[in-house]
């Protein structure tokens, strides 16, 4: 085992399975980067109080930023006999800097740490994502844009419904992705740096120490990382107590799963044979081990079955905390693997689902074909006949017999004479009916839809 930050009132060891059991360093080294945040901003608040000198601040600082530059090129192998990450930079410093290294941590507590480090790393991956969701509205985009021209069936309850454009098909999933971008942009714009909470009750290091040190740390960040406000404790037990922001954050991740999964069914569905709408891209896909024709869309299943992870993670956060008394409980360790499984997991979705739809393509001719269904145009002859004065309980019936009875006799109703069609209601004739089932017609007679929405979508901008 590796130095404790704690201890002196111990007499007996931790129990060897115990403290295998209890240990986080296997997972939480993922925060190292902001750990080490954490130590340079306490560095210069004991500065700013007085508690450790100049010489002495800049060689914990030299070391700090050693330890840094290893993270930041891939350097840096955990120490996994450490207790956390809290332990194992600390005992780093200590190499580089001897007993100096015992007043880094001079009064503050890992429970003030740990937030502040799952709360950088919600920010910044958090930004990663954002990119990563423009790239797919992107991808989104262009990919309405190539088939601009098209229209297709759409759907309710999976039966085929209406006619709609195919810019509206790729924009229904642009409309929830984007939504998904105006969620976390909105979460990062609240995010906050905090620090001084100590292990509950706040700190002996007053308040102007921790708002300089904080102030200098920011100055010094790239912008895309400076957070956009900052503040010392404002309530130091809700600070220690709290995981809203991760239940925040992983609600988010939850929502953007859930979009993809949708377009993941989708995307199955289309590329099956019984449709044979879409042909997706060989790279995504993978084969049987024993049926030689297979081409299976692996890729978009895993995304579907992620999403029962994405979920169980959220649950399994909000089932930690549901009845935790005040402050700080060790409960709370077990809401990095959650936090970390979400990220990761969406992060390489959005990553290699751009990089499929920029690849997919549309089979024309199975579209088309479907296109010639008429039932697909049902509603626009009912809606002809109200536009023409039909009561619209009338012109309902009128179409539905008109639609079985073409059913019954294997007819298509296009190709009734007037004759035929006045039987049903003397406003339908060859001419309008033609005129009224065709995909153009039927998209554009929508005069509830502005222009913007049969086109393709803007991507929103960045977020700051």
């Amino acid at each position: 085992m590796s130095k404790k930050l704690w201890g002196g009132r111990f007499k007996k060891e931790v129990d060897k399975a115990f403290f295998k059991f209890q240990k986080s360093i296997q997972y939480d080294y993922k925060l190292a980067e902001y750990d080490i945040y954490h130590s340079i901003i306490h560095v210069t608040a004991l500065k700013e109080a007085g508690i450790i000198n100049a010489d002495e601040a800049r060689k914990l600082m030299s070391a700090l930023t050693g330890i840094f530059r290893e993270v930041r090129d891939e350097k840096f192998k955990p120490n996994l006999a450490a207790e956390d990450i809290h332990t194992d930079i600390q005992d780093r410093v200590e190499k580089k800097v001897g007993k100096l290294a015992l007043k880094l941590h001079s009064l503050r507590s890992r429970n003030d740490q740990v937030v502040f480090d799952e709360k950088w790393y919600c920010y910044k991956e958090g930004i990663y994502i954002l990119s990563l969701i423009n790239v797919l509205l992107n991808a989104l985009n262009h990919f309405g844009t190539r088939y601009g021209s098209f229209y297709m069936p759409g759907y309710t309850h999976t039966q085929r419904a209406q006619v709609v454009s195919f810019v509206s098909y790729t924009g229904a999933f642009f409309c929830m992705l984007e939504r998904d971008f105006e969620r976390l942009d909105a979460f990062l714009k609240r995010s906050f740096i905090y620090i001084g909470s100590g292990a509950l009750a706040g700190s002996s290091i007053p308040k102007a120490a921790y708002s300089e040190a904080i102030k200098k740390f920011l100055g010094s960040m790239k912008p895309e990382f400076r957070h956009s406000r900052s503040e010392t404790v404002k309530n130091s037990l809700d600070n220690v107590a709290s995981r809203d922001f991760i239940i925040d954050f992983l609600s988010i991740l939850s929502m953007l799963q859930m979009h993809l999964s949708r377009m993941a069914e989708d995307f199955i569905i289309f590329s099956t044979k019984e449709y044979g709408f879409f042909d997706l891209p060989e790279e995504f896909c993978t084969g049987s081990s024993l049926m030689p024709h297979k081409k299976n869309p692996d890729f978009l299943e895993l995304v579907r079955g992620n999403t029962g992870r994405v979920y169980g993670n959220l649950v399994a956060v909000l089932t930690t905390m549901k009845g935790l008394p005040l402050t700080y409980n060790r409960d709370m360790q077990l809401d990095k693997e959650p936090l970390f499984s979400s990220t990761e997991i969406i992060e390489d979705e959005l990553k290699i689902m751009a990089e499929l739809i920029q690849k997919i393509n549309i089979n024309e001719d199975r579209i088309l074909q479907a296109l010639e269904d008429e039932e697909l145009y049902s509603t626009e002859l009912v809606e002809f006949l109200v536009h023409e004065g039909v009561p619209f309980g009338e012109a309902h019936s009128v179409i539905g017999k008109l639609t079985r009875y073409a059913q019954d006799k294997k007819l298509k109703i296009k190709s009734m004479p007037d004759k035929k069609l006045h039987f049903f209601h003397k406003k339908l004739n060859h001419k309008n009916v033609k005129k009224i089932m065709n995909p153009e017609y039927a998209v554009f007679s929508k005069k509830s839809l502005s222009a913007h929405a049969r086109t393709v979508p803007n991507t929103p901008s960045k977020a700051k």
